[in-house]
């Protein structure tokens, strides 16, 4: 049977309703926006630019950067628009199309958080062995699943919602085009659909988190056994990744695992991931560790030296 789908764009409801408000709000994304471009451009050029991109570590935390530039790109410019507008359209190609790229880039980065969960793991259990199983090779084959493995879950997502039919109405309660919003357009039954997201989105990030949060335990349950220095050092960077898998997981769980007719913010809660961790990533990292500010100090102070700066 053909699929009917009668509309050719839809309209976001957006953010806000008072006229005040979105100007304020416009200008404060603005700004967040740069903060976000510029915290994680000056990360991946330090590490890109340094020693520190021979560690594993900082590898990932260069791609993790990366993961959130282009996501933040995939969102907030179309928000800001949105903001200044006075009709907040979008093509259904072009909803596809963000639908299909924000769930990628956001796949690539919480796996990219898993790899960077595995390294600690191996250096603070695994000391003797980490130059063996953690090497520049393996930490590529990680990279290239994340990549992959996001990409089918991309493809699911946007494959499952090409298949609804959309009769009207076309206005989304939302800002940005996701699979929950979209459901509650669709002209027919979506029960197996929402199971799907479910299974797909939720149960996935929620089974992630917790096998993040145990390695986590595990290491902490390690370090009892090392010196104070040991200690102190390890949980400042574990400290430091465990800020960020929460912020990023737990707005994730919140959406993804309650049914699409459960009424929950999922404007606000969708802001944490999509605005505030990107905006607190470079802070997080960079803030709180020594070796980090260090590389960043050196190469800043080389390109100033070549004049770049």
């Amino acid at each position: 049977m053909e699929i009917q789908n009668n509309v050719t764009e839809f309209v976001f409801l957006g953010l806000l309703m008072n006229p005040e408000m979105k100007i304020f709000s416009c200008m404060l994304f603005m700004l967040c926006y740069f903060a976000i471009f510029l915290g994680n451009l000056i990360i991946f050029i330090t590490i890109t630019c340094s020693h520190l991109i021979q560690q594993p570590m900082y590898y990932f935390l260069c791609h993790l950067s990366l993961m959130d530039l282009a996501y933040t790109s995939t969102i907030i410019p179309r928000l800001v628009r949105d903001l200044a507008a006075q009709r907040k359209n979008i093509s259904f190609s072009s909803c596809m199309t963000q639908l299909f790229t924000g769930h990628f880039l956001a796949g690539v980065e919480m796996f990219i958080l898993v790899s960077m969960a595995f390294d600690r793991y191996v250096a603070i259990c695994k000391p003797l062995h980490y130059m063996v199983i953690v090497t520049r090779q393996r930490c590529n084959l990680l990279i290239l699943f994340a990549w992959g493995v996001a990409f089918w879950h991309s493809v699911a997502q946007m494959l499952m919602v090409l298949k609804l039919p959309f009769c009207g109405p076309n206005q989304i309660d939302h800002y940005i085009c996701d699979v929950k919003p979209l459901l509650k357009l669709a002209c027919a039954d979506t029960y197996i659909a929402s199971i799907l997201v479910i299974a797909n989105s939720g149960m996935v990030a929620l089974a992630t988190f917790l096998v993040l949060l145990a390695s986590y335990i595990v290491i902490l349950y390690n370090l009892r056994k090392r010196s104070s220095e040991v200690r102190h050092k390890a949980l400042s960077t574990c400290g430091s990744h465990i800020m960020v898998v929460v912020l990023f997981f737990a707005p994730c769980i919140a959406i993804y695992v309650p049914p699409p007719s459960v009424s929950i913010n999922d404007k606000e809660i969708t802001m944490f991931y999509a605005v505030i961790t990107p905006l607190l990533n470079p802070l997080i990292y960079t803030l709180r560790n020594m070796e980090m500010k260090n590389a960043m100090r050196k190469v800043w102070n080389r390109l100033s030296n070549f004049g770049i700066m």
